[in-house]
């Protein structure tokens, strides 16, 4: 039989942020994940919730939205409390969501370090959003962090993304260059930013390409975990200065992640892939 948690104490009341749904999500995953909301659980009702967070019914609706879309809540019936689902490891879910969950859990150690393989960091940059802010607000103290990215050189031959009714056309590739810049330049930022407040001792961040078509994304986390997907190819539309493209490309936070730590030989296997390309064809990545 289910049993009901109360409310607990560690909702913010009082900011804008705290009457946020990724606010109230955020702090309802936390307790799932730490087993204060242990599995088969059932949530405290929408009204001792709007009590708890100071906010209103569709905030905490949207909350609980966001949970049951990463498979943390099952789907609710008319007026009865969510029920906790502890997602499966094996069970893989979209990048979007996974590699967010396990970056947050690796920068629990006191040394962190990622290596990425991917198309923008796009991914990655959202992942760290909130080991950034928690770190900024003290509630994450690294004693260091390592961030080492490989993207696909946008100056390259590259099979995707590429214009589908003419492969040749430039503007596909223009388009990532300008993707890339954007996402390496504020992946940069945010993690400088700590060493240049002094939140965290040593900060390292070096962003290399290869003259490689990416077919799929690849995380290493604290030199323990794999994180993979595949990058499955679609035709869709794109907005390209004022245009309008419809182009062979891939969607990266969509794409279902495998995760592996326990098999130590693939780990380091795969640890081990990821520096014969940083230390052979990788170079320092240059869009100027």
């Amino acid at each position: 039989m289910s049993q009901e948690i109360a409310p607990d104490s560690d909702a913010m009341r009082t900011t804008d942020e705290a009457a946020s749904p990724d606010h109230v999500a955020g702090v309802l995953r936390e307790r799932i994940r730490v087993g204060k909301l242990p599995e088969h659980a059932r949530l405290p009702t929408q009204r001792a919730l709007v009590e708890e967070f100071g906010t209103n019914r569709t905030t905490i609706r949207q909350a609980l939205a966001i949970l049951e879309r990463e498979g943390y809540l099952s789907a609710r019936g008319r007026g009865a409390p969510a029920v906790v689902t502890v997602p499966g490891q094996d069970t893989p879910r979209p990048a979007g969501v996974e590699v967010v969950d396990r970056i947050a859990v690796a920068f629990h150690a006191a040394d962190v370090s990622i290596d990425a393989f991917c198309l923008t960091t796009e991914t990655l940059n959202a992942a760290l959003a909130g080991p950034v802010m928690a770190i900024s607000t003290g509630r994450l103290t690294p004693r260091s962090i390592s961030i080492r990215a490989l993207l696909p050189n946008p100056d390259a031959p590259l099979a995707y993304p590429r214009l589908v009714s003419d492969p040749d056309d430039p503007r596909p590739l223009a388009r990532l260059r300008q993707i890339t810049r954007t996402f390496s330049t504020s992946l940069r930022h945010q993690l400088t930013s700590l060493a240049e407040m002094q939140l965290v001792p040593k900060v390292s961040v070096e962003i290399r390409s290869v003259p490689i078509t990416p077919v799929q994304k690849l995380y290493l986390l604290n030199g323990a975990e794999v994180l993979s997907a595949y990058y499955q190819v679609v035709p869709r539309v794109v907005e390209y200065e004022h245009e309008q493209l419809e182009i062979y490309d891939v969607l990266g936070l969509s794409s279902k992640i495998f995760r592996s730590s326990s098999d130590t030989a693939f780990v380091e296997e795969s640890q081990l892939w990821f520096e014969s390309l940083w230390s052979t064809l990788a170079q320092p990545l240059t869009l100027g």
